[in-house]
């Protein structure tokens, strides 16, 4: 039986030309986070976009609300994937990252389906619920501070219907979970919420070793 295969430079290079279906939109966007101080660390790879895409598309969603907006790749690779009269609700700290992001929005045709609120990613999440109530959104993509990546999960719970899917990135978080030797916030919280989601009967579970780890976890009740 097959195992993990290492991908080379020149193994991802290939993999890329046979299926990365990209554009000059999507392509500037990158290039222009790259140009940012961390924007190369905190970019999702194109492929991950790809995927939350194609994620977007298999759940059938019409209401999407993604926890850390940065410079709108992922907001804008989901929202290209919703139907006539879909929504993605973006959350982010500042208000200048979706400043970047709003241009690239309107040049692909679905500034019209992004919300942008801005604020603390808890008390959003909470008036999410408070205002349509739980189980109201299909898919929660989380790629925000990993400090509160538990509470995050949480409320994604409650806002998703049965069967809706949240989307968790960076769950192994550079590789540091592993590391015994690292005992930073960030890095505890992601290595306990991996630990707990093992175990959490409320959802489906699958961690894909792609990009920094991508969690995957459908909620199979009300819980």
């Amino acid at each position: 039986m097959a195992q993990q295969t290492e991908f080379s430079p020149a193994l991802l290079d290939y993999v890329r030309a046979v299926s990365l279906r990209d554009d000059d939109v999507l392509e500037e966007l990158r290039r222009e986070t790259a140009e940012l101080p961390m924007g190369q660390a905190m970019q999702i790879m194109a492929e991950e976009g790809q995927l939350l895409g194609l994620l977007v598309a298999l759940t059938q969603a019409r209401t999407v609300v993604e926890v850390g907006t940065f410079t709108g790749y992922s907001t804008l690779c989901m929202a290209r994937a919703l139907p006539a009269g879909g929504r993605l609700i973006t959350l982010d700290i500042s208000e200048k990252w979706p400043m970047i992001a709003e241009p690239y929005w309107e040049r692909a045709g679905v500034s019209d389906l992004i919300e942008v609120r801005v604020g603390m990613a808890e008390r959003l999440l909470d008036e999410l619920v408070a205002q349509n109530g739980p189980g109201t959104v299909d898919l929660v993509f989380v790629d925000a501070d990993k400090a509160s990546y538990r509470a995050y999960y949480e409320q994604a719970l409650r806002l998703v219907r049965p069967g809706g899917l949240i989307v968790l990135d960076n769950t192994v978080f550079f590789g540091r979970v592993i590391d015994e030797g690292v005992h930073d916030a960030d890095t505890v919280a992601v290595r306990e919420l991996n630990a707990f989601l093992l175990g959490d009967e409320r959802v489906e579970l699958a961690m894909l070793p792609m990009a920094d780890g991508i969690t995957l976890a459908r909620k199979v009740s009300t819980g």
